[in-house]
């Protein structure tokens, strides 16, 4: 049985005890440490003109996975065909193709292949009709592909398709700088060939007429 002059004394050490206990607890609740981090989604896809929004996922050491909504930079390493806010993680598609897109946060490391498509898109290709010799000459033809507002070159280097008909090993074609260069080496036989641009997704096929000469 506790006496009046007991009692303070009790109630003291208890309390006493109970900051020590907190105190050593401290140390068992700390936050997780950040082990890993991840882009969703892995294999983003963005049509040419829009939007999508990236986000990071952490894993931690205390076996958790959740999402990373603070001091997470990003970047995209082929600005020309995507572009991405450095603090949002907002990527834009700006041209077909593939981009790297990396992304930090507390000093580590992730990345992901960012595709850039034309979904929908009206191909076209200047000139029509044109002539080249066939002595390694070369000419230049341009295809674009067109949705709304929003013209972009198509070349075999972006997701397109070049198809000479018909088919020689002397008449090659290859893109440069957003258009194909057409060679016609000596040897390549006389007459019209069809230079055909095809691309996922567009509403049609561009054709222009290639005549070799002598």
């Amino acid at each position: 049985m506790f006496t009046g002059r007991k009692l303070p004394i009790t109630l003291a050490f208890a309390a006493l005890l109970g900051l020590a206990f907190g105190a050593s607890c401290k140390g068992f609740f700390v936050d997780p440490v950040l082990q890993s981090i991840a882009i969703d989604p892995t294999s983003p896809q963005v049509n040419v003109g829009s939007t999508i929004t990236l986000r990071v996922f952490g894993t931690y050491d205390d076996g958790t996975r959740k999402q990373v909504k603070t001091g997470v930079s990003w970047k995209s390493e082929t600005t020309d065909v995507a572009t991405i806010d450095a603090n949002t993680g907002v990527l834009t598609g700006v041209a077909p193709g593939s981009s790297i897109i990396d992304a930090s946060a507390q000093a580590l490391p992730a990345s992901a292949t960012a595709s850039v498509i034309l979904v929908g898109a009206a191909l076209a290709v200047t000139p029509t009709a044109t002539s080249v010799h066939a002595d390694g000459s070369s000419v230049t033809f341009t295809f674009t592909g067109t949705v709304g507002t929003k013209s972009v070159d198509i070349t075999t280097d972006n997701g397109g398709t070049l198809t000479i008909t018909p088919s020689s090993t002397t008449l090659t074609c290859a893109p440069v700088a957003g258009t194909e260069v057409c060679t016609a080496d000596t040897g390549t036989a006389l007459g019209p060939y069809s230079i055909t641009m095809t691309y996922p997704s567009a509403t049609n096929s561009a054709t222009a007429t290639l005549t070799v000469t002598q």
